[in-house]
């Protein structure tokens, strides 16, 4: 959609980055430590003071404290943690439960693996979790669950009595639990992350994932890093070791600087709020439908009042003839659920959602 966006000169509020640059006293920072020479590779888990504050961090938000020295390592992005932590912990002919609509790293990973992966659908109307029905596909091949709160494409979250429930149902079994947690610091109306490493229960059989560059405006660095216990990390550092060695010094290096101030990451919450706020504000009074995001920089529109059209049709309709660029939420289910839904990108400057809106209100 990208690419067909800029083939149209449309406006792109389909693929999730920030039409905004990262704080200048981050690209300062890196600048630094360019010229202070640390440059050269860095050890194979991270440098050991940003693992330090990225414990700090964890333990400050969510009252669990990690072993640095163990139980964190920094990675070239989450993706690319993700497909480590599938590729360590899963075998073939193994079972590993998706939450769909999911992002759409998970099953190639899974089939790279040789595992089987299992879907469940999130209710259509609430994008919420009916967990006696998840508990069916719970069998003795379920190696692993993949979670993802704040969710993408939904923007919705996962609540605590959500975490209860998985805690419940992995209790007495060897399920690993791997949990999508990039969009951590953005979730909205006061509501609060649910990590799993708000349930030492959980978090003693989970991976956490999390990104740098989500949370710091730049996802072109791809940075961010992996918690978890001990013995599942031994695992995981097996696989990143020939994945990609270490990750970027310097980067990590200013990053490490960087989460000394905790205002840049607890700010998220109101800034990408005020985004949503004015995103959604600009479509009452159109046609298009919408249930607030409560979480991630996405928001969905629903446009079954416009359009009878298969969603990736109304998608690329949108971006050749009206100029705007979304995403079709069917291609984030393996049998393209069409619920007539588009995913929008709201983390761009006010004046380009203004202009995006002037042409879809029209409809």
């Amino acid at each position: 959609m990208s690419n067909l966006a800029r083939e149209n000169e449309a406006i792109n509020l389909s693929q999730g980055f920030p039409g905004f640059d990262c704080n200048p006293k981050l690209i300062e920072l890196v600048n630094k430590h360019l010229r202070t020479k640390n440059n050269q590779y860095a050890p194979m888990p991270g440098i050991q003071k940003l693992r330090e504050k990225v414990v700090q961090k964890t333990e400050e938000l969510y009252r669990l404290n990690y072993d640095a020295e163990t139980e964190v390592t920094i990675t070239a992005g989450a993706t690319q943690a993700i497909f480590t932590a599938i590729a360590a912990m899963v075998r073939e002919g193994e079972e590993v439960i998706i939450i769909e609509p999911a992002y759409d790293s998970y099953v190639p990973a899974i089939e790279l693996a040789g595992g089987e992966p299992v879907f469940f659908q999130l209710n259509p109307d609430d994008f919420s979790i009916n967990w006696s029905e998840f508990q069916k596909l719970v069998n003795p091949r379920t190696k692993m669950i993949i979670i993802n709160s704040p969710h993408n494409p939904t923007g919705s979250i996962l609540n605590a009595l959500d975490m209860m429930r998985l805690e419940k149902l992995t209790r007495n079994t060897d399920i690993i639990i791997l949990s999508d947690e990039v969009y951590e610091h953005i979730i909205f109306d006061g509501l609060e992350h649910q990590s799993i490493a708000r349930y030492p229960k959980l978090a003693q059989r989970s991976i956490i994932i999390s990104s740098f560059g989500k949370t710091f405006h730049a996802t072109g660095w791809k940075l961010g890093y992996c918690l978890a216990p001990a013995n599942l990390m031994a695992e995981f550092r097996k696989v990143h070791q020939y994945v990609v060695f270490s990750v970027n010094t310097p980067l990590q290096h200013a990053l490490a600087e960087y989460l000394d101030e905790r205002e840049h990451y607890l700010e998220l919450n109101a800034f990408y709020q005020q985004k949503r706020d004015f995103f959604n504000k600009l479509f009452v009074g159109s046609r298009f439908t919408m249930k607030p995001s409560t979480g991630t920089y996405f928001q969905l529109l629903n446009y079954s009042a416009i359009s009878n059209d298969i969603d990736v049709d109304f998608a690329r309709e949108l971006t050749i003839k009206h100029k705007v660029a979304s995403i079709p939420v069917s291609v984030f289910y393996h049998k393209k659920k069409d619920s007539k839904h588009l995913r929008f990108c709201f983390a761009k400057e006010e004046n380009e959602l203004e202009k995006a809106a002037e042409h879809l209100i029209q409809l």
